[in-house]
């Protein structure tokens, strides 16, 4: 059967990974500028200073996601591009670059999908303390508000925050991406911080706009390795640490208790009151998916004592993340069990692999094809056990900066050459068209 009339079909991208340009016209360095510009912070030293040109080249970029057959266009806003301050008086020329890219995707009947944070906090809101400045959630709300006023009239669907606990865990936890903390004191502070600023966001959306807003998490299911009561409370922990440590408090107005133990004395030990704002604050929800935990409990994994153990007679990605296409249908009909079955978007989903570059014009990709239609499976499994699932957005639309990876991890749909800036769309690019022109109806019959 074909997926839902109304079903999003789309692809996904952050400004930071593929706009470049990133100081262009009055914008203002973020965190992750400063921290690709420091030696040894990411891989071959790349930075995010041309990525893929797309501030520059969105026009033609717009033209060909219309070829691919997208309906909709998921992407990230630079904060420091429209408040090169963070606070303050807005850059009109930044503001006008999202108004242009909005206004080309409604030309081409594109449906935007605005995020309003993926990772690229302005450098100058760093000075002032970034996310543990008790004004941050302010600061956060009064930007949304200005992209509110700019594009919500367009924009029908908005998210406050990509993947927040990337931000709490990989950025103030592990030091892998940007400000680069190791701090087990800031880690929980900061998750706290993020959902204020979430909750103060849809607050002043809900005073203004006039449509749908949410936020994307990364979930993954968490298997224990073995029967041993010790490896399935290692499992239950990471499963707290890594799906429920945003969603229970905006469901169920609550952390879990797991949390308590892994972060010990470091615990901010939040009451009711503290999360009082948060219920309630979710119109939909946005999963981005890639892979599976299996744990065993060892005391020396800091601080969740829960060790990974890597599935070797399973497929692997480029980025070592095992594929397994049951863990999406099963992570959305846990949503739907634990929270009410509200409003999914699948916001990301997609692989890294070692592709070959294009060769007359074309670049076959057979494992992220497979990869793809074994997803997409996965997802009409979980509609037709009565998830409420809206859309689903490959990531990524282009090959892009990859984080502390720089360019050498390619998930792109889209080859880029970044010599050159030419763009090849991929075996998956073809396939992923045949789908959308078919409504999902079989994504087994190829391309």
């Amino acid at each position: 059967m074909p997926f839902p009339e109304g079903f999003l079909w789309g692809a996904a991208t952050s400004a930071f990974q593929v706009e470049g340009s990133p100081l262009a016209d009055g914008a203002g360095a973020s965190i992750w500028h400063d921290f690709a510009h420091t030696p040894g912070r990411v891989a071959n030293g790349d930075t995010g200073d041309v990525a893929c040109d797309h501030y520059r080249r969105y026009a033609d970029d717009v033209v060909l996601m219309a070829r691919l057959g997208l309906s909709a266009y998921r992407f990230s806003i630079a904060w420091g591009r429209v408040l090169p301050e963070g606070t303050g008086k807005p850059n009109p020329k930044g503001l006008d670059f999202y108004r242009r890219l909005v206004d080309a995707l409604l030309a081409q009947g594109i449906e935007p999908m605005a995020t309003l944070y993926h990772w690229d906090l302005p450098a100058a809101l760093q000075a002032r303390g970034g996310w543990l400045n008790p004004d941050s959630a302010g600061w956060f709300a009064d930007y949304a508000r200005t992209m509110f006023d700019a594009l919500d009239d367009r924009v029908p669907h908005w998210l406050t925050l990509n993947e927040p606990w990337v931000v709490t865990v990989a950025g103030h936890l592990q030091g892998e991406h940007a400000p680069g903390h190791r701090s087990l004191y800031e880690t929980p502070r900061v998750a706290h911080a993020l959902l204020r600023a979430h909750a103060a966001a849809v607050s002043a959306y809900r005073t203004v706009g006039r449509h749908r807003i949410g936020l994307a998490v990364n979930l993954e299911p968490q298997h224990p390795a073995s029967g041993d009561a010790k490896d399935l409370a290692a499992a239950a922990r990471r499963h707290a640490f890594i799906n429920r440590w945003y969603l229970d408090p905006l469901f169920h107005g609550a952390y879990p208790p797991e949390l308590e133990d892994i972060f010990g004395a470091d615990w901010p030990g939040y009451t009711a009151a503290d999360l009082a704002g948060l219920p309630g604050t979710v119109d939909f929800l946005g999963v981005n998916y890639y892979s599976r935990g299996v744990v065993r409990d060892d005391p020396a994994d800091w601080p969740v004592r829960a060790a990974r153990v890597r599935q070797d007679d399973r497929p692997h990605t480029a980025m070592d993340w095992e594929i397994y296409p049951a863990g999406l249908a099963e992570i959305l009909l846990w949503i739907k069990g634990r929270y009410g079955n509200p409003p999914v978007f699948i916001t990301e989903n997609g692989a890294a692999f070692d592709d070959p570059p294009p060769e007359n014009g074309e670049l076959q990709d057979a494992q992220r094809v497979d990869y793809l239609r074994r997803h997409l499976l996965a997802a009409r499994h979980a509609l037709d056990q009565g998830v409420d699932l809206r859309g689903y957005f490959a990531w990524s639309l282009f090959d892009n900066f990859e984080w502390a990876y720089g360019y050498t991890k390619r998930f792109g749909l889209v080859h880029v050459d970044f010599a050159t800036q030419r763009r090849t769309p991929k075996q998956s690019a073809r396939f992923y068209r045949g789908v959308i022109h078919a409504r999902g109806d079989n994504p087994d019959s190829g391309e």
